[in-house]
C-alpha cells in the first residue's frame, strides 16, 4: 500500500506533519518500537510507530530519524499521548531526512494502525490470500467467540496446508493446527527444542524466520513480538509460531503473510495480557498486607474476593502456593521484577496442559527486583462432599525440567533466573510462613551454579521452615544476637555496615554488582564484609551464615 493510502482512512487518526512529497512511498510492513536505535528490527519499507519514549533531549530526534532514513523506512508515525504535540525538533529531523511524518491522535491506539497496515499490505501482496487474511482478522476480533489463536492456526491448516503452533517460550503448546488426519499436539520435547532454538536465535539478534531442521521435518520459527522494547525485557515470555515446513523456500508473498499473522497473534496476546491486570492487582494486594503484617482475618477476607476470579465456576476458597522469582541481567539496567512476573504467568502452567486458559489461575505480583505468584490449589472434596485436601501442588524439581533447557538459552551469557516454591497453606495465618518460605528456597538456588536454579521448601533445614513461626521474644533475642553489634559500630564510625549487609544478601553475594549497586570500590566492600565477618563471628561465603543474616534483617 501507498503511505497516502493511510491519509484517506481517518479512523486512523493521522495527520500529516512533513513529508507530502514522499507520499507515495510503498508501506511494506509496520513496527512499533520506542528502543533508541531499532535498527537491527528494520528491513525497510516499514511504518514506524512511536510513542517517543526514547526522546529525552531534543538532540535525540537527530539521531533516531538518522537511523530510520538510513534503515530505508517508509515513514513515521509519532503518538501523542506521551508529550502531546509531536516535538518541533523531531518535524525538522524528518524533514531534513525526507521521511515523510505523521502524528497519531491520543485516542487511536497504535494495534489499531498496525492491524490496518498488515491487512491491506498482506492483501494486495498476497493477491487471492487475502480473504485469508482477512478472515483471520475477523476472528482475533470478535472476541472469545472467534476462537483466538486456535482459530488463526486452523485457517493455516486448511486454506494454505500448513500445519502450525503458537507456543510458550517453554515449548507449551498454546494453540495448533490440523490438517486431514494429523492432530496437532506437538511432542514435548519437540516444543522444548524449538522453543530452545527460538529463545537462542532472538538473543543473537537474528532476523526470523528461524529454521531448525528435526530428523527429517524442517520447522520454521516466527516471534511473536507486541513491541519493540529492550529484547531483555520480554524474551522470556515472548510466544512464537512455529510452521512445519522450511521458509527458505517460499515466496516473499506467503512469508509476508506469516508475518502478518504474527501480529495479528501479538494482538491477541496483548489482550490476555490486558486480562491479567485483576489478578495481578490481587496479587499485589494480597502480597502488601503480608508483608506489612496485617492481621489474618483481613488477609482472609482478601483471599476469599481472590478465589472466584482464580478460579471461577469452583466455589471453594483453595489451598494456596507461593513461588517468588528472581531474573538478574548483568549490568543491573534492565529491571528484574516485570520480567520475572511475566515469565512466571507464563511458566506455572502445568508444561501438558494446553492452551492459554491455564494461566488465567495464577495471580503474579512484583516488588523490587523479584516476582511473586499467588497460586491457587483447588481443595478435592472428601467421601461427605466436604474439602478435604489441596491438590497436589507445583514441585521444584519437575518446575525446574520444564524451563530449564530452553529458558537458559534465552538468558544467553548475562542473565539468570532462580525459583523458590513454597509449600501449600490453607489459611491466611500460613500465608506469610509460605511467602518467607518461597524466599528463602530461592536464595537457596541462588547459591548453586547454572542459569536457571530452582528450589523447594523441602530443601530447607529445619530451623529455616520453623523461624517464621517463633515467638517474639526469640526473634528479638535471634536479631539482637546478630546485627546489635553491627549497629553499635555504624552509630560509633557511621560505617554503614547494616545497609552493606542487605545490599551484598539482596545481590546474592555477588561482589560487582554489591559494588556498583553501593558506589564503593570492590576493596572497599570487601574491608566491610570482612568488618561483619569480624563483629559477628560469621562467614559470609557459608549458606547457612547468609539465610540467618537475611532472616534476623527481615525479622528486625
Amino acid at each position: 500500500m501507498r503511505l497516502r493510502a493511510l491519509l484517506d482512512t481517518g479512523t486512523l487518526g493521522l495527520r500529516l506533519l512533513g513529508g507530502e512529497e514522499e507520499l507515495d512511498r510503498t508501506v511494506r510492513g509496520v513496527m512499533t518500537t520506542d528502543l533508541r536505535d531499532p535498527s537491527r528490527y528494520l528491513s525497510g519499507g516499514e511504518l514506524v510507530l512511536t510513542g517517543l519514549a526514547w526522546r529525552r533531549e531534543p538532540q535525540d530526534s537527530e539521531r533516531f530519524v538518522r537511523i530510520l532514513a538510513a534503515a530505508g523506512v517508509a515513514g513515521l508515525a509519532a503518538g501523542e499521548a506521551e508529550l502531546g504535540a509531536v516535538p518541533e525538533d523531531l518535524v525538522v529531523a524528518c524533514a531534513r531526512h525526507r521521511l515523510p511524518l505523521f502524528s497519531v491522535v491520543e485516542d487511536v491506539s497504535f494495534a489499531s494502525i498496525t492491524e490496518y497496515v498488515v491487512r491491506q499490505v498482506s492483501g494486495e501482496r498476497a493477491g487471492d490470500l487475502a480473504a485469508v487474511v482477512d478472515r483471520h482478522r475477523r476472528l482475533m476480533t470478535s472476541g472469545p467467540a472467534g476462537g483466538g489463536p486456535e482459530a488463526v492456526l486452523e485457517l493455516l491448516g486448511s486454506d494454505l496446508d500448513l500445519r502450525a503452533w503458537v507456543l510458550s517460550p517453554t515449548g507449551r503448546q498454546i494453540a495448533g493446527s490440523t490438517l486431514a488426519g494429523s492432530g496437532p499436539e506437538l511432542p514435548a520435547e519437540t516444543g522444548a527444542r524449538l522453543a530452545g532454538e527460538h529463545l537462542a536465535a532472538s538473543r543473537t539478534g537474528r532476523r526470523g524466520p528461524y529454521r531448525l531442521p528435526l530428523g527429517s521435518t524442517t520447522y520454521s520459527l516466527f516471534p511473536i513480538r507486541g513491541n519493540g522494547r529492550d529484547l531483555r525485557e520480554t524474551v522470556l515470555s515472548d510466544w512464537l509460531l512455529a510452521v512445519e515446513a522450511d521458509a527458505g523456500d517460499w515466496a516473499e508473498e506467503r512469508l509476508d503473510l506469516l508475518h502478518g499473522v504474527t501480529q495479528l497473534i501479538a494482538v491477541e496476546r496483548d489482550r490476555r495480557d490486558a486480562a491479567r491486570t485483576v489478578r495481578r492487582r490481587l496479587a499485589q494486594e494480597v502480597l502488601e498486607l503480608v508483608q506489612t503484617g496485617a492481621a489474618p482475618a483481613e488477609i482472609a477476607a482478601r483471599l476469599r474476593v481472590a478465589a472466584p476470579v482464580l478460579l471461577p465456576g469452583l466455589g471453594t476458597a483453595p489451598h494456596w502456593q507461593v513461588v517468588v522469582a528472581r531474573v538478574e541481567w548483568a549490568g543491573g539496567d534492565v529491571p528484574g521484577g516485570p520480567v520475572a512476573q511475566t515469565l512466571l504467568e507464563e511458566v506455572l502452567v502445568d508444561p501438558g496442559t494446553f492452551g492459554p486458559e491455564p494461566s488465567d489461575r495464577i495471580a503474579v505480583a512484583h516488588t523490587g527486583d523479584e516476582a511473586v505468584a499467588l497460586v491457587p490449589l483447588p481443595a478435592v472434596p472428601d467421601d461427605d462432599g466436604r474439602d478435604g485436601q489441596s491438590t497436589a501442588g507445583l514441585q521444584a524439581d519437575a518446575l525446574l525440567a520444564a524451563v530449564q533447557e530452553p529458558l537458559t538459552r534465552g538468558l544467553g551469557d548475562d542473565g539468570r533466573l532462580t525459583i523458590g516454591v513454597s509449600a501449600s497453606v490453607h489459611s491466611a495465618e500460613g500465608l506469610r510462613g509460605a511467602l518467607e518460605e518461597a524466599r528463602h528456597a530461592r536464595r537457596v538456588a541462588a547459591a548453586r551454579p547454572g542459569r536457571v536454579c530452582a528450589a523447594g521448601h523441602e530443601e530447607l533445614a529445619s530451623h529455616v521452615l520453623l523461624l517464621p513461626f517463633v515467638p517474639d521474644d526469640v526473634r528479638r533475642a535471634f536479631t539482637a544476637r546478630l546485627l546489635d553489634p553491627l549497629r553499635d559500630y555504624d552509630r560509633r564510625h557511621r560505617a554503614e555496615l547494616i545497609p552493606t549487609l542487605e545490599a551484598f544478601l539482596d545481590c546474592d553475594g555477588s561482589w560487582t554488582r554489591c559494588a556498583t549497586r553501593l558506589h564503593l570500590h570492590v576493596n572497599t566492600l570487601r574491608y566491610r564484609v570482612g568488618r561483619i565477618e569480624q563483629l559477628t563471628g560469621r562467614d559470609l561465603a557459608r549458606l547457612e551464615d547468609k539465610l540467618d543474616f537475611f532472616l534476623a534483617l527481615r525479622m528486625s
